[in-house]
Formats: structure tokens, C-alpha cells, sequence
């Protein structure tokens, strides 16, 4: 039951307990590749749709401005055009952290109590202050204590994606995370996670607002499984009886304007901000950084989402429990 995933409205069409419904790529690449991330030394290629592409790789996002939670489908679902936002450029990766990336995180030790980030990891300039957003030492305490202890906390439901043995699943989606565990994997992966506004940027293609990160027109809303991993359950999915697929199966039909892959369905993504029921307005690179609600934001839909909960204006807040839906992606300076 994913009762900790919330997003404002249209309970029906969620099919979930607990919902509540808030509101063709052109890539550049930057020549991030595999070898160059902490995450990615020595890593085989098994991503992408033929399972046979690089794990690893960013493409810069131009900054620019838009309005957050808007689109311009042809139907007006998302019509709220009263958030304004101004992105800097940023690098967003190609795809989900996989379970192979993950890996290599919990082989080198890193993201529990006895090996936290530094303080301070990660951070940036936001909401228009220096070195904002980093990892604050208070965190420590909610990794788990050592390396057995985030093992067994992983495999958190009937269908973990995580092995303990690599396998099969190394080129899915890494699920099953926490909030505080998805920013230690990319503040040692040499990156940070998006804030919602960012996130929100890449999916819709900036300013031209796409319906779904595809969309092209931007209007247009055609879905399908060969765009993306998500409901009716048992078409899309890998197993078929519900489930994440491996990063990039829907390449390049459902990537975004720069080249992301899967930023709708597949898996849950946790951003930066804490949520709040109202958007932050002015925008100028905003994020919530201060606890105001629930839990943290995340964006982009799941394998079990309906059409609508996949579009890039939708958003969905999570009260930071692990769920087999859920996993993250990095950011990093352009």
C-alpha cells in the first residue's frame, strides 16, 4: 500500500490509498561518461533499451524561466500558470542511479553513520545565498549505523531491486532508499539532487511546457509503453505483475528535450525540498530547505502510476519511508 506517497486531488484516478494529486530529446551532452563518476569505475554498460548502453552520463539543462507545475496539454489539466521560476543551467543525468551505481556506494562503505558525508557536501547557491542545501551533520543519525544495517534496510519490500550478490538486476532503477541516503550516493558521486523546480524544468522541456517529457508538440499526449513504465499494471512493467524496468528500456521514444530517460514512470524521484503546499513564488533557483510539511518532494510517477500522475507538472511529496517505487537521480554543476 504506497500510503506514503501523496500527491493533491484526484484520489480516483490514483488508484491509491494515500494520493492526493498536487499539482523526442535534443540532447547536449557534456561528455560525463562512465569511468569519470565515483559511482561509475570499471562499471559494464547494461543500460539503455537494448541493455547495452553506458550506466552513466549528464547532459547540460539550460536555464531559463517557466512556470512550475504548468503544462500545455491539450486537455488544461495543468493550467496554473501563477508559479513563475528561473533555472540557472545545470547537468541532470541520463538516467536513474541503478543498482549497479548503488553498488559501488555501499562497496566503498559510504552512506551510513560510520561513513556520513562531510558537512556541507553537496551544497550550492540557492534561493540567492552561497553554499545552501548541503549535507548538515544532524543527518548522521537518520543512515543507518554500518554497511549490514543499510543491506538489510534495502531490501524493504516483497520486490527490492537490490541484490546482495550482482545479478540480473544491476541496470534497474536503485529503489528502496531513503531521502537521506539517495543525497549521500550523489554528494559522493560528485553531484547533488535536483531541486523540485529543476526537476520540474528538465521534465517539461523548459519553456515549452511539454505535457509529457516527450511531447511534441508540447501539447501533445501521447503515452504509451514504448514511452514509458507505467500503469495499466502488467503491460508495461518488467516482471509483469508490476514492477521497475531497466533505466532507458523506452530510449530514446520517452526521453526528455536534453536527453533524460525515464523522468516519467519507471520509478519515483526524490528532489531537494522539504515540501510545502504552496510553491515558493518568486522562484529565482528556489528549494525549500527548511522542514514545512511531511516529507520530501518527488517527481516524475512510477510503474504504478496512471497516465496523468506521469505528466512533468505533477508532484508527489513522500514522509521519508523506503518503498520499492521510489529511487533518485543526480544533479551536478554545469
Amino acid at each position: 500500500m504506497k500510503s506514503v506517497v501523496l500527491c493533491a486531488g484526484c484520489l480516483a484516478a490514483c488508484g491509491r490509498i494515500g494520493f492526493d494529486q498536487l499539482g523526442a530529446g535534443d540532447a547536449t551532452t557534456n561528455g560525463i561518461g562512465d569511468g569519470a563518476l565515483s559511482s561509475c569505475a570499471g562499471l559494464a554498460a547494461t543500460c539503455g533499451p537494448a541493455g547495452t548502453s553506458p550506466c552513466c552520463g549528464s547532459s547540460i539543462v539550460p536555464g531559463g524561466t517557466f512556470y512550475r507545475s504548468y503544462d500545455v496539454g491539450s486537455d488544461g489539466t495543468y493550467s496554473d500558470m501563477t508559479n513563475p521560476a528561473t533555472v540557472s543551467d545545470f547537468r541532470f543525468d541520463t538516467y536513474e542511479v541503478t543498482v549497479g551505481r548503488f553498488r559501488q556506494f555501499v562497496n566503498a562503505g559510504m552512506g551510513t553513520q560510520a561513513s556520513p558525508p562531510q558537512a556541507g557536501a553537496g551544497a550550492r547557491t540557492l534561493n540567492g545565498m552561497a553554499n545552501q542545501g548541503g549535507w548538515d551533520p544532524s543527518w548522521n543519525e537518520s543512515l543507518t549505523a554500518n554497511t549490514a544495517a543499510l543491506l538489510a534496510a534495502v531490501s524493504c519490500d516483497a520486490t527490492p531491486s537490490w541484490t546482495d550478490s550482482p545479478g540480473a538486476n544491476e541496470a534497474l532503477p536503485m529503489t528502496c532508499i531513503s531521502w537521506f541516503e539517495a543525497f549521500a550516493f550523489c554528494a559522493w558521486d560528485g553531484g547533488f539532487l535536483a531541486t523540485d523546480a529543476e526537476w520540474n524544468y528538465a521534465a517539461v522541456g523548459g519553456a515549452e511546457q511539454r505535457a509529457y517529457p516527450w511531447s511534441n508538440p508540447a501539447s501533445d499526449l501521447t503515452i504509451d509503453c514504448s514511452h514509458a513504465n507505467y500503469q495499466p499494471a502488467g503491460v508495461c512493467e518488467n516482471p509483469p505483475n508490476g514492477g521497475v524496468n531497466r533505466v532507458g528500456s523506452e530510449s530514446p521514444t520517452g526521453d526528455g528535450k536534453w536527453g533524460q530517460a525515464d523522468l516519467a514512470g519507471n520509478a519515483l524521484e526524490f528532489a531537494l525540498d522539504w515540501y510545502q503546499a504552496t510553491l515558493q513564488n518568486p522562484c529565482n533557483d528556489c528549494a525549500v530547505l527548511t522542514a514545512s510539511g511531511a516529507g520530501r518532494m518527488m517527481r516524475g510517477g512510477d510503474y504504478d502510476s496512471v497516465a496523468p500522475l506521469v505528466r512533468g507538472a505533477d508532484h508527489f511529496f513522500n514522509t521519508l519511508a523506503r518503498e520499492d517505487f521510489i529511487g533518485t537521480r543526480c544533479a551536478r554543476a554545469p
